[in-house]
């Protein structure tokens, strides 16, 4: 495989359009593996398109920070109750 470093314009992370694509295309590879009843596979499949999932979801609300809800950052407990 080829680092990003070799790829002409190629940005520090991967791109909201490329996580989308690569969900989309283990969606479709995961239905074939399900007609196939390779079930570990189809597991594996699943859980990538998950974690892709949860990618686009991190990247949409890491712009929409706003008010009172939260950061996403650890806060250490007070140990007051």
């Amino acid at each position: 495989m080829t680092g990003q470093k070799d790829i002409p314009g190629a940005s520090a992370g991967p791109s909201r359009e490329n996580i989308a694509y690569i969900r989309q295309m283990l969606a479709e590879l995961a239905q074939v593996a399900r007609r196939e009843k390779v079930d570990m596979l189809t597991y594996l499949l699943e859980m990538a398109f998950t974690e892709a999932s949860d990618l686009l979801a991190a990247r949409s609300e890491a712009g929409k920070v706003e008010g009172n809800q939260s950061a996403r950052m650890a806060v250490k407990p007070s140990g007051k109750i």
